[in-house]
């Protein structure tokens, strides 16, 4: 059964293993990865996330381009797992996407999921319970990912809100 489920919450709050744990009861299972590992301790962070998944995953990097991402793995996936919108959000920013980009792009992957008939989990970050940040770009960056997150959340059957590893449901 296609559902789109959102589960959002801090750093360390449990939602990747929450996510993952969720799509365990699907078939043919799809991890899309926003994350860019550029350095040593981000790869060592990617690959226990990898072990922790463990086998039957297919894995598909897309730092990027989410929406296509989607489109080519709603063909073959009964779920597909992205993880994480903060990070899509982040890698659009440092190429220099406004506001109004990533608000389009987030459209598109909307759009992208409705048109496929594959479960969605998407995991985000929520950032906007802590201080203000101090510079423009980092104000910008919590302000078009609460954006983001409320759009999702909008169309999402389902939203998991995770705190200290315990799952709260929000909508669904």
């Amino acid at each position: 059964m296609k559902e789109i489920v959102l589960v959002i919450g801090g750093c360390r709050s449990g939602k990747s293993r929450f996510a993952v744990d969720y799509a365990r009861g699907y078939k043919s299972k799809f991890f899309v990865a926003t994350c860019e590992a550029l350095d040593e301790e981000m790869k060592k962070r990617v690959k226990k996330h990898q072990e922790d998944r463990g086998p039957g995953w297919t894995t598909v990097e897309a730092p990027l381009e989410l929406p296509d991402a989607i489109a080519r793995c709603g063909a073959e996936a009964d779920v597909i797992l992205v993880d994480c919108l903060t990070l899509w959000i982040s890698n659009m920013i440092l190429k220099g996407k406004t506001e109004e980009d990533v608000m389009s792009r987030t459209d598109e992957l909307l759009k992208s999921i409705q048109e496929i008939d594959s479960a969605v989990i998407l995991v985000s970050n929520e950032v906007g319970t802590g201080i203000v940040p101090e510079n423009p770009m980092a104000r910008m960056f919590r302000d078009v990912a609460g954006m983001v997150n409320q759009k999702v959340a909008a169309c999402a059957d389902k939203v998991v809100w995770m705190v200290a590893g315990i799952p709260v449901e929000v909508k669904g």
